[in-house]
């Protein structure tokens, strides 16, 4: 290897890993106040280009049922 190929190989170490701590730190932004879901990782190429979060609210049906009572009587 030349020295620009040593140079250009370090490089690309220190660019993916600091990709991979740029991932790290949104997966565990999007983690943070998530109480119910799934996060996606979405790849092209073998490289990370986007990661999705989907949250799910769940509700138990007494809730729902308070929630509509008052407003749903129908006359």
């Amino acid at each position: 290897m030349s020295y620009d190929a040593n140079f250009a190989k370090k490089n690309s170490t220190f660019k993916t890993h600091d990709a991979s701590q740029a991932i790290l730190l949104a997966l565990e932004e999007i983690q943070q106040g998530s109480g119910f879901g799934s996060i996606e990782i979405i790849l092209h190429e073998g490289r990370v280009t986007q990661i999705e979060k989907r949250e799910k609210y769940r509700f138990t049906q007494d809730a729902v049922r308070n929630t509509l009572a008052p407003h749903s009587i129908v006359k």
